[in-house]
């Protein structure tokens, strides 16, 4: 369409900056998780920015700088590692795996005091267009970038939920007192924390909430919108051009992944399968390792199920992810969490998934590509977790369909898909800027 006169109106280009500044903790090409996440993220914004700097923390320089695939334009600088700070050692392994996690806080805060220092040192030589805090996504540390009355951006932020109190009890004595001391907690800090409140105002239309409910959180308790872009994103280059088939004559495999911790809940699963009896023939293969492990291995004992179970411990990710390949099922019992890695591992696999019907899982999980289980009762969720097993070894159809239904919302969550978001999120807070600059 041409205005009068002729001339064709011209297409605006959206904003993007020129060089952004990330404080990005948790960030490593090698690792899952949190530091997955980091990584995952800083490669999309330097897909957006012409110049990305990252500060992140020392003891993943090795890690980076090994990365093969490193763009040009990205460049780390690493925060002097001090005795306060975290890094993988035995001994802070253990206080992360123990009821002393909340030093953990501690260390990070301390962390991020130094990342300040670096990052006021780098502002002083170098002009940035844009900040942004990425990594922990936890609400209740949203760094200090935030300071520095330029354009801002925070998330994707977690956090701000807590844990069922009626699935507590399920976690074990250790594991319930944990989770219920930090819900205490978290409701406080909710509500009186006053750094993420300032954080929220600076950023602007620069919010990035992890899930949709984190969302609805975030306008409740600072009256503000964000933008929904999930933390993880789906390796569609794991994709197989079809599932994998189940033969009559197989077991149904499930696959189960994750740090053997209370609120992973693996003994939901056990529990459900102790009691199929002769209603499914089944092999259930376990990742990862942690602390729970001998007392789940023992329960399996005691269900008579331990013949069926596979406990490979941790492997390196190639092996993790060639186990979870010759799965049929994933099944998730996680009873705090946003959207796992693994989950999406698991549908980019063409997995159907067997979830309850909480946290970030409600939202990815669709009736196309698994089943979720109400979590009203624990009684409930365990009976549910047995049906959709001895539903799916029993129906290959049905199991087919989730599964190619499990490839195609993996697309939903591509990498290229969350990079449109964070760029449309990047022009917002860019456009307000200029805008506030007029005024």
């Amino acid at each position: 369409m041409r205005p009068p006169g002729g001339q064709a109106t011209p297409r605006r280009e959206p904003l993007r900056p020129d060089h952004v500044l990330v404080a990005a903790y948790a960030c490593n090409p090698l690792h899952g998780s949190e530091e997955a996440v980091g990584w995952n993220w800083v490669l999309s914004i330097a897909a957006i920015a012409s110049r990305v700097t990252v500060i992140t923390a020392e003891f993943h320089r090795a890690d980076i700088e090994a990365a093969a695939l490193r763009p040009s334009n990205l460049r780390f600088v690493y925060v002097p590692h001090r005795p306060w700070h975290y890094r993988p050692t035995p001994l802070w392994r253990w206080i992360e795996a123990s009821i002393a996690k909340p030093l953990m806080n501690l260390a990070y805060a301390a962390w991020q005091r130094d990342a300040h220092a670096v990052a006021k040192a780098l502002a002083e030589k170098e002009r940035f267009d844009l900040v942004h805090q990425l990594t922990y996504v936890g609400f209740r540390f949203p760094g200090h970038l935030w300071r520095f009355g330029l354009p801002f951006v925070w998330g994707p932020i977690g956090g701000l939920e807590n844990t069922p109190w009626r699935l507590l009890k399920a976690m074990g004595t250790a594991g319930a007192a944990y989770y219920a001391g930090r819900n205490l907690i978290n409701s406080a800090q909710r509500r009186w924390l006053r750094s993420p409140r300032r954080a929220v105002a600076a950023a602007g239309p620069g919010l990035v909430a992890a899930i949709g409910s984190i969302a609805e959180e975030i306008d409740k308790l600072y009256g503000a919108p964000s933008t929904v872009i999930s933390e993880v994103v789906a390796p569609l280059e794991l994709a197989p051009a079809s599932p994998r088939s189940r033969e009559p004559h197989e077991p149904l495999r499930i696959v189960w992944s994750g740090q053997h911790l209370p609120g992973k809940a693996l003994n939901l699963l056990i529990d459900a399968l102790g009691s199929i009896g002769g209603a499914a023939c089944f092999e259930l293969h376990i990742l990862g390792d942690g602390p729970k492990r001998g007392d789940w291995q023992q329960m399996a004992e005691e269900r008579g199920i331990a013949g069926h179970c596979i406990w490979h411990g941790m492997l390196p990710r190639e092996r993790a992810l060639r186990v979870m390949a010759d799965a049929h099922l994933l099944a998730i019992t996680s009873l705090k969490d946003l959207t796992s890695t693994v989950l999406l591992e698991g549908l980019a696999l063409g997995l159907p998934v067997l979830c309850p019907d909480h946290c970030g899982f409600a939202e990815v999980v669709t009736p196309d590509c698994g089943i979720k289980v109400a979590t009203e009762d624990l009684a409930g969720l365990v009976a549910g977790l047995r049906a959709g097993v001895v539903a799916l070894a029993a129906d290959e159809a049905r199991r087919q369909e989730l599964a190619d239904g499990a490839l195609r919302r993996a697309a939903d969550y591509s990498l290229a898909r969350n990079r449109e978001r964070l760029a449309a999120v990047y022009a917002a807070v860019m456009a307000d800027a200029k805008a506030s600059v007029a005024r």
